[in-house]
């Protein structure tokens, strides 16, 4: 969280969004290397050293709250037996995780076309998915009675990982379509 002078925990979200979208318009307009910290900072109309309370780095803008967004893919994941199969569990974990009301697609839709393009980005996300990873191999570990780092639960976790990736890189190169993780893990 967001560790601000101000009061209250909506005045440091405030501040975190504020932040947020300073720095991703900046980032759209000028390029992510272009911008430095004190513009995002300038931009939000805020300081460098409370940029540094609410993000440790540029990226970490881009990314927003990811640990949330983890978090809730970990509490879906560890919901009660439904009597899926394994990798139905994932893929509606996945979907449910992923599911975006129409007001927050524009921003999301920014936010993925510069994790997906921006070669900086590109690097830090492959620390940003093996959190994801983690969560899914733990949990199909969990499932089946393995190890998260054998191979079959590494394997659906990185696969569904990836699955999910290629669905926002359609659904981001298609405006008018709304940019969600696939509804299903089938291939029609």
């Amino acid at each position: 969280m967001c560790a601000v002078t101000e009061t209250g925990s909506n005045a440091r979200a405030d501040t975190r969004a504020r932040i947020e979208q300073a720095a991703l318009e900046l980032f759209r307009l000028k390029g992510f290397e272009q911008v430095t910290i004190d513009d995002v900072a300038a931009a939000a109309g805020t300081s460098r050293r409370t940029f540094f309370r609410c993000f440790a780095t540029k990226a970490d803008a881009v990314w927003g709250d990811f640990g949330a967004h983890v978090a809730r893919l970990e509490g879906l994941l560890a919901g009660p037996d439904d009597g899926l199969p394994v990798l139905e569990r994932v893929c509606a974990a996945y979907v449910e995780a992923n599911d975006y009301a129409v007001a927050d697609l524009p921003v999301l839709r920014e936010r993925m076309r510069l994790i997906l393009t921006e070669p900086a980005l590109l690097a830090h996300s492959e620390l940003r998915y093996a959190e994801v990873d983690r969560a899914v191999a733990e949990h199909v570990a969990r499932r089946i009675g393995a190890a998260p780092g054998d191979l079959l639960p590494r394997l659906v976790a990185t696969t569904t990982r990836a699955a999910a990736t290629a669905a926002f890189e359609v659904a981001i190169s298609r405006t008018s379509e709304p940019a969600t993780a696939p509804a299903n893990c089938t291939i029609q």
